[in-house]
């Protein structure tokens, strides 16, 4: 059996460092957390994993209650090896996301893997030219990085208004990796249009993050289709839950020989490539027809002024559940134009029931929208077809 050891993820070298030791063997196994001063009960001193444990990572519960995913050595290695093979090589990495997701961990374990130094953005608010300063340190013959969609908005917009370094940062890049959530099409061109090289993944914290990029599984990962619903096989699974037997039952289980992640996630696989369609539990019933809300988001970041628009559920007297637009600024078009657009290509129950404005659109530490939050703030837009919360 191995310890466990809390490592303070607002210091990502030390996590780096603590990596090392969890991933040769002998130290103990490494919970990245933000802030470890904060209260928590968890782990005791005398607190054991098993002795393949290399890295806790603790969920955010943004979709419900928290979880602590244990990633073994094994595991993690096999994914940093999948994504170089699909990147081209070993390189050298920026860590631009928070070292307690599971994200920004592989971005250290890679650099492990590479044997190369990674270089970290830090703390604060993501700021392009202090990214592009940061991405200026890479020194080896292949540069990697891995961000949200929000940040790469951030440099592509930053790029597009002339910020020449910003747009040198972006070329620059063997690979960029995007995930998180979803990568609106508009934002992948434009961004290739500077001269990124994207590559948009799907993976969670139960796979050690990213297993399909740009549609496609990597290394031996098999994705397949069970009434609507993806399951993921391969190397890089999760052990389990920690201390949640019944949800590690519910999540993992074995068939054929073979060991599958039940991802939750609604999607297709054809001829081996991978659509992801949205959460299975984020649908609605809207005048009793079905609404995937994810869905709708997609729609809704295709029309100009929404590209950061989150889409959530909101109760409704006549209709049971309606869609939502929450959205940071004022965007130009208005309620009865978004709907028409909507509705044209998903029906009219999917239509967004009003549009929530909000100063600055609430986010977790990963960067990702809080969309719990974003739930809170559209309830309390109430029947407005524009209300300002001034968050």
């Amino acid at each position: 059996m191995r310890s466990l050891r809390v490592v303070d993820a607002t210091r990502p070298i030390d996590v780096f460092e603590a990596l090392r030791d969890a991933l040769g063997g002998g130290g103990p196994a490494v919970v990245p957390r933000e802030g470890v001063a904060r209260a928590t009960d968890w782990p005791s001193a005398d607190e054991r994993v098993a002795q393949n444990v290399a890295l806790v990572i603790e969920t955010s519960g943004s979709t419900g209650r928290p979880k602590r995913v244990a990633l073994s050595a094994d595991a993690l290695l096999a994914s940093a090896a999948a994504s170089a093979g699909a990147m081209g090589g070993q390189g050298q990495w920026l860590l631009a996301l928070p070292a307690h997701y599971v994200a920004g961990a592989q971005v250290l374990v890679r650099s492990l893997a590479a044997e190369t130094e990674p270089v970290p953005y830090g703390d604060g608010h993501f700021d392009p030219q202090r990214f592009a300063d940061a991405a200026a340190l890479l020194e080896h013959d292949y540069r990697y990085t891995s961000l949200v969609p929000v940040q790469l908005a951030r440099l592509v917009e930053a790029a597009e208004g002339g910020a020449r370094e910003v747009a040198r940062a972006l070329r620059r890049f063997d690979g960029i990796l995007v995930g998180g959530q979803a990568l609106p099409p508009a934002l992948r061109e434009r961004a290739e249009a500077a001269g990124a090289r994207i590559l948009s993944t799907y993976g969670s914290s139960e796979t050690a993050g990213g297993c399909v990029y740009s549609g496609v599984p990597i290394g031996t990962t098999v994705v397949r289709e069970v009434d609507g619903l993806l399951e993921i096989s391969g190397p890089s699974l999760a052990e389990g839950y920690l201390g949640d037997p019944d949800r590690t039952a519910a999540a993992f289980h074995e068939e054929g020989g073979a060991r599958w992640y039940r991802t939750g996630d609604l999607g297709t696989v054809e001829d081996g490539r991978v659509t992801v369609l949205g959460r299975s539990d984020n649908v609605i019933i809207s005048g009793g027809e079905k609404v995937l809300l994810d869905t709708v988001e997609r729609v809704v970041h295709a029309v100009p002024g929404f590209a950061g628009a989150v889409v959530v559920a909101a109760d409704d007297a006549q209709w049971g559940q309606v869609p939502v637009v929450v959205v940071a600024g004022a965007p130009e078009i208005g309620l009865d134009d978004l709907r028409v657009r909507v509705a044209d290509q998903l029906g009219r129950a999917a239509a967004p029931a009003r549009i929530v404005t909000v100063t600055v659109m609430p986010r977790l530490s990963s960067g990702k929208p809080d969309r719990q939050a974003a739930a809170r703030i559209a309830g309390v837009g109430g029947g407005a077809a524009v209300a300002d919360t001034g968050t």
